[in-house]
C-alpha cells in the first residue's frame, strides 16, 4: 500500500508527537487501540476523511481496523457516513475480510438505504445469508438490510423469509433471535 507521505499526519493527544494514521491502525489490535483513533477523529473530524480512505482500500488487516474505528464513529455521529452511503454500498459486495464486511454492514445497517446501489447492496446480503462460509454477524447484518430492503421492495418478503426459516434450523442462538423477530416482521 502506497499513502503519499505526509498525507496523514495528525496531532496525537495535543503532543508534538505526529504519527501516521495507518501506522497507528497496524498496532496491535485492541478496543484501546480503536477507542484512541475514535477519540482522535472527534477532536479532528476531518481526520475521518482520511479513515475513510483507509476502509476502501480494502487491504486486510488496515481496512479492517479502520473499518472498525469509522463504524463507532459513524454510530457516534451518523454525519460521518451520511455522503458516503452510495460509495459503501456499491464497494462492500467487493470487501474481502469478514471483518470489513461485518464494519460496513453494520453501518448501513443504522443508515438510510441507498438509492443507486439498492439492488448491489440487496444482491450481496442474500448472497451472503445463503453462504455456508459467511459468519453469523454478517448473515445477521444482512438480514437487517434485507429486512428494511422488504419494506421497499414487498416481493423480496417470502423469499427472504423462507431463506432465515431455514437457517435457523442449524443456526446460533443469536442468529435464530434475529431471525425470528425478521421473520415476525415479514408476517403479512
Amino acid at each position: 500500500m502506497i499513502i503519499p507521505k505526509g498525507s496523514l499526519k495528525f496531532v496525537y493527544r495535543n503532543s508534538f508527537y505526529f504519527m501516521l494514521l495507518d501506522e497507528l491502525l497496524l498496532r496491535a489490535q485492541s478496543r484501546a487501540n480503536t477507542d484512541t483513533i475514535i477519540e482522535i477523529v472527534m477532536a479532528k473530524p476531518e481526520v475521518f476523511e482520511e479513515l475513510w480512505k483507509l476502509v476502501l482500500l480494502n487491504e486486510d488487516p488496515l481496512s479492517r481496523r479502520a473499518a472498525w474505528a469509522a463504524d463507532y464513529c459513524a454510530e457516534i455521529n451518523p454525519v460521518f457516513i451520511q455522503e458516503k452511503i452510495e460509495e459503501l454500498s456499491a464497494k462492500v459486495p467487493d470487501f474481502k475480510s469478514d471483518g470489513l464486511k461485518r464494519h460496513g454492514l453494520r453501518m448501513l445497517s443504522r443508515s438510510p438505504l441507498p438509492d443507486e446501489n439498492l439492488g448491489i447492496l440487496a444482491d450481496a446480503c442474500f448472497n451472503w445469508l445463503q453462504s455456508s462460509s459467511e459468519s453469523v454477524a454478517v448473515k445477521m447484518y444482512s438480514m437487517v438490510i434485507l429486512q428494511r430492503v422488504s419494506e421497499l421492495i414487498p416481493d423480496i418478503r417470502r423469499e427472504l423469509y423462507d431463506i432465515i426459516e431455514i437457517q435457523l434450523q442449524e443456526a446460533t442462538p443469536g442468529f435464530i433471535n434475529i431471525g425470528k423477530k425478521i421473520m415476525k416482521k415479514l408476517r403479512y
